[in-house]
């Protein structure tokens, strides 16, 4: 039993294909989500399903294993048995001998809860196209805005975290506004957007190497993007932010700070960290429960002394690592050794012909690493049609600077973004 159809979960259920053993998939989405690519969702460059595949479709030649769809509400490990929540009849309990947790994250307001209705987060496709609704509706209602302190208001866009995603983030709004859209409105210059990125710690970037991060900042700044670091955020709301007892206008206001794990901890009844990751033995299984394994963002696991960071190869090499784990129990066969974490570099893109790479003493950026993010990620999508669509969506933007979805979609009857800014406003 497998659940989480993420980087984690994907992985695990292909490294177990070639036994003849029984595997569901268990997931809340039918779909898995290539969430490094979800800022640009967000931002107008892609549209949702060049980035989403159906996990059935991943899956479709696996014929050992069950996709279903639904949410896992429980863990009975006495028993060995799921408690699984659907929509269409009572909850299912299901039997296993061997379960991975692979359940991921969700966003982390650090005890401010109340931020969340102002600030939404990017884990989501969800989250991006609300994102990207309100993005977009902003420019729309800034354009017949007659007041110049609320249209200025509406042309500021804060971005709260000044990790990977934030910058990421901020690079393209920056990109969207300045070049996307620079002739597209007449009573509005997009060019007077305002973007602040916002970081509580010394610099942004911190999992980078200091000299890597020094440039990322340069280069943000060169694009028009604010950079305001050591200044945790105090105060959220409908009209703005407050940082350092300064009062920041602002009516697009997005969280990229913080994520918590899903309650794995809590069902299983084990050691977790102070966040809420489940400790886990040398094989990922769990203390009390060796048929039980937590990989990815829900797993703590330490190793030459530090914590495995919650990104996407740790998990995709955990997935695989644990299969072996099982595949030698099944056959009687050595135990493989511990799990050891291969880092194969880390990466951020800051909008075009630009992006860090880090891998031991090699420290690249600009051009040749922008290349390199952009191979990579797009081998990575899940499905060869998507790899293609996104390829020929970037070279098309790439040449002619303009956006592939810049569609605001909003349920019938419902409140748009741009009467949520009209109403603060």
């Amino acid at each position: 039993m497998i659940v989480g159809g993420g980087f984690g979960g994907l992985a695990a259920a292909r490294a177990l294909r070639h036994l003849n053993v029984r595997i569901t998939l268990v997931d809340r989405k039918n779909h898995h989500l290539f969430q490094p690519l979800l800022y640009q969702v967000a931002t107008a460059m892609l549209m949702p399903g060049q980035i989403a595949a159906p996990i059935r479709q991943v899956l479709k030649k696996d014929r050992h294993t069950t996709v279903l769809l639904g949410e896992v509400s429980g863990v009975d490990a006495a028993s060995r048995t799921l408690t699984v929540e659907t929509p269409e009849r009572e909850p299912l309990a299901l039997h296993y001998d061997f379960l991975v947790l692979a359940t991921g994250v969700q966003h982390s307001y650090f005890g401010h809860d109340e931020f969340e209705q102002f600030a939404p987060g990017l884990k989501t496709m969800a989250d991006a196209t609300k994102v990207r609704n309100k993005v977009l509706s902003t420019f729309e209602a800034a354009e017949h805005e007659t007041d110049p302190a609320i249209r200025s208001a509406m042309l500021t866009f804060v971005l709260v975290g000044g990790g990977p995603t934030g910058v990421e983030m901020a690079g393209a709004i920056a990109e969207l506004a300045r070049l996307s859209m620079k002739s597209d409105f007449r009573r509005i210059n997009p060019l007077d957007t305002r973007i602040l990125l916002v970081e509580a710690a010394p610099r942004v970037l911190g999992g980078f190497d200091p000299s890597l991060s020094a440039k990322v900042t340069k280069r943000l700044t060169s694009m028009g993007v604010e950079v305001i670091t050591g200044h945790p955020v105090e105060q959220i709301d409908e009209t703005g932010v407050t940082l350092g007892g300064e009062r920041i206008p602002s009516r697009t206001v997005i969280w990229t700070a913080g994520v918590t794990p899903s309650p794995v901890a809590r069902w299983l009844g084990c050691p977790a960290d102070r966040a809420g990751r489940v400790k886990v033995r040398y094989d990922l299984s769990v203390p009390s429960a060796p048929e039980i394994f937590v990989i990815g963002d829900v797993a703590y696991y330490e190793q030459d002394g530090k914590q495995l960071p919650g990104v996407a190869q740790v998990a995709m090499q955990m997935g695989a690592h644990v299969a072996r784990v099982m595949e030698a129990r099944l056959m009687n066969d050595a135990p493989p050794p511990p799990f050891h974490y291969v880092n194969k570099g880390n990466m951020a893109v800051v909008g075009r012909n630009y992006a860090i790479l880090e891998r031991g003493n090699l420290k690249l950026s600009g051009y040749v690493a922008w290349l390199a993010w952009s191979l990579i990620h797009v081998l990575f999508l899940a499905l060869p049609n998507l790899r293609v669509s996104v390829f020929l969506q970037w070279v098309w933007s790439y040449f002619t600077e303009q956006r592939g979805s810049r569609l605001i979609v909003e349920p019938e009857n419902s409140s748009s973004p741009a009467d949520v800014v009209r109403s603060a406003s």
